[in-house]
């Protein structure tokens, strides 16, 4: 897949009076991994509804591999998306979730299930999910966002909660999933994990896209080597 992946246009978002997103334009291109980043309250996890049409914008349209997000639910066959905190019916067990998930996508794609293999979750698939520790209902969680082999991963702070390996093993296979083609839109706190997964960066301030552009664009336009003290650098001139 070639262009945009993600197409936002004068996109708008207020909750009340609290104005949350404000008139983001971004196109996310495909085949690479863009790291959404900014502070808390930036408008990240708002957006990113708006991207799964959870959240309606106000104003603006939003393009998701090739279709408007209006209400048609087709494009989303496309996307593997990870939440922050991974929440399933607690009284399901893992082979029970992957079931449900399974008969709610249905069976026009193939399915990948190797990281349910690293991961080594095999054995505990058989427990109720309420039994599972907080990393292993995140494993669950990672390997239901790469079972159907998406074209678009969307993936919201998607380490938080796993060991250093299970850890290592997710940005191997997040890597290997790029280099196939997949586009991968990808939040994260964690600059250090940004730095070292992410193609381009583009950083929300209030609402607002400061920056959209290669790691290489951004720390030339700051002069700083690191990609957290570039980013400290805009949210200091932004904030000035």
């Amino acid at each position: 897949m070639t262009g945009a992946v993600i197409s936002a246009a004068g996109v708008s978002k207020r909750f009340g009076s609290l104005e949350v997103l404000r008139a983001i334009d971004a196109a996310i291109p495909a085949g690479r991994i863009t790291g959404l980043v900014g502070p808390n309250a930036a408008g990240k996890s708002t957006f990113i509804k708006c991207v799964l049409g959870l959240v309606h914008p106000d104003q603006g349209r939003i393009d998701v591999l090739g279709h408007a997000v209006n209400g048609d639910e087709r494009y989303r066959h496309g996307i593997g998306y990870m939440p922050q905190q991974a929440r399933f019916p607690e009284n399901l067990t893992g082979r029970e979730v992957l079931a449900m998930i399974r008969d709610l996508r249905g069976a026009t794609r193939t399915q990948d299930p190797t990281l349910l293999e690293r991961f080594q979750l095999t054995s505990q698939l058989d427990k109720p999910v309420r039994t599972l520790s907080g990393g292993t209902r995140q494993k669950l969680s990672a390997a239901i966002a790469f079972l159907f082999k998406p074209d678009l991963l969307v993936l919201d702070e998607p380490t938080a909660g796993l060991d250093p390996v299970a850890s290592g093993i997710f940005k191997e296979e997040l890597l290997a999933a790029r280099d196939r083609g997949v586009s991968v839109l990808l939040a994260s706190h964690t600059l250090g994990e940004l730095e070292e997964l992410a193609d381009d960066i583009i950083l929300l301030l209030e609402g607002q896209v400061r920056f959209h552009g290669t790691q290489a664009q951004l720390t030339r336009l700051t002069g700083s080597a690191r990609l957290e003290r570039a980013v400290a650098a805009l949210m200091r001139v932004d904030s000035a």
